[in-house]
């Protein structure tokens, strides 16, 4: 089995990947950002439905565009990964529009495809501080973005993503996982502390070329070797720093005996959730001094949901626990999921195909959607014109008429 250095050496990205990323005359899936690495762009990935193309385009702020009611106030925008983006759907089949089509009022979409929860906060708190900011603000956590937190850049876990889209759609047209900020413990005291991008200027990307400054750069990125080692993609590690963070963290893992790599595996979800629950604090913080209204919500279709639905339990319950304990208000819909679930007669991957495509297809957005709903307009005041009480119902159309 190779080793992280020779992981590292082997999988660096090729200057044509990079060049064609900053080419600013040519459509790329992301576009270069010096805080968090990238942002969308746009692009036409084919990897809809049927074996469709889709538009996914972006506003200015790169924003995913959205034009349901765009010209109404707007009382929300959405913060995340991929999943907020609403990969491999078209611009107006996301779930932010389908929620906008129903409240009758705009749902802004500033998701990113790869983001952690530490890049979707950092993405957060710079546009809430700009005239595109809305009162109400969903932080979505997906998946391992619990992870993603703490990694210096997320292109060594993407290796083979990257050279399948560049069969597919073109050298370098997808490409993302560079250096962004992020979050990492310091193993001496303990403290989880920020980070900022290493590779923050365009320039400055070239250096992903370079295998010898590539290893230098992420030798010592904990969450990095520790992902590739449960993976066994590697077959090195460093015990002391396992053991120091282990510490720190108090989890109870064994780190001696011939488990090793399941070992590794918890304990980087120990660091990770660590790493969630500091930015969550981080976030509320946020909304509490710029008064915003927090709501987080947590998906996680693979290995939550189907875990649940076949009887078993939950790995991130320290995160529920969390959340009910702080009393942020949010959406679990890994159990709205559990509850559809009950209405079918299916087995689990059968129901996932109603809903998924390896993101959510368009009918999977239009469920989430509507799955949340009842949530989003209690949360609104005052409601949406839809649900305005009687008295007060809309009975004009200024405003929502074009060009009225």
């Amino acid at each position: 089995m190779t080793t992280f250095e020779q992981y590292v050496r082997a999988s660096i990205i090729a200057r044509e990947d990079i060049e064609r990323f900053l080419d600013p005359d040519q459509p790329t899936w992301a576009q270069f950002d010096p805080e968090l690495g990238y942002i969308l762009g746009n692009f036409m990935p084919r990897d809809g439905i049927d074996g469709s193309s889709t538009l996914s385009t972006v506003q200015e702020n790169g924003a995913r565009t959205g034009v349901l009611y765009a010209h109404r106030p707007r009382r929300i925008n959405t913060y995340g990964n991929s999943f907020t983006q609403c990969h491999q759907v078209s611009d107006q089949e996301t779930w932010q529009e389908y929620l906008a089509g129903h409240l009758g009022e705009p749902v802004g979409n500033v998701g990113m495809g790869g983001f952690g929860v530490y890049q979707a906060y950092r993405r957060m708190i710079r546009e809430e501080k700009t005239d595109h900011d809305a009162e109400h603000v969903i932080l979505y956590i997906w998946g391992d973005d619990h992870i993603r937190s703490l990694l210096r850049c997320r292109y060594m876990l993407t290796k083979g993503w990257n050279e399948q889209t560049n069969r597919n759609e073109g050298v370098g047209k997808m490409f993302h996982g560079n250096f962004w900020a992020h979050v990492e413990m310091n193993l001496k005291t303990g403290e989880l502390e920020e980070k900022e991008n290493l590779l923050p200027t365009r320039a400055s990307l070239s250096k992903m070329t370079d295998p010898s400054w590539m290893h230098a750069a992420l030798e010592d990125d904990l969450a990095l070797r520790m992902y590739l080692y449960k993976n066994r993609q590697v077959s090195d590690i460093d015990l002391g720093a396992l053991k120091a963070l282990r510490r720190h963290l108090a989890c109870a893992v064994d780190l001696d005996g011939d488990k090793l790599r399941s070992s590794v595996a918890a304990l980087l979800d120990s660091y990770a959730f660590a790493a969630t629950k500091y930015i969550l604090n981080k976030a509320q913080d946020f909304a509490s001094a710029n008064g915003k209204k927090l709501m987080v919500i947590i998906f996680d279709p693979y290995r939550v949901t189907k875990t649940l639905l076949k009887g078993g339990g939950r790995y991130d319950q320290e995160i529920v626990d969390f959340l009910k304990a702080k009393k942020i208000n949010h959406i679990d819909m890994n159990l709205m999921h559990v509850q559809d679930f009950k209405s079918f007669s299916l087995s689990v991957d059968d129901y996932f195909k109603r809903y998924f495509i390896g993101h959510y297809s368009p009918a999977g957005n239009h469920f989430f959607a509507y799955a949340i709903k009842d949530r989003i307009v209690e949360w609104l005041n005052p409601k949406p014109v839809p649900y305005e009480p009687s008295q007060r119902r809309m009975m004009r159309f200024e405003g929502y008429l074009q060009d009225y």
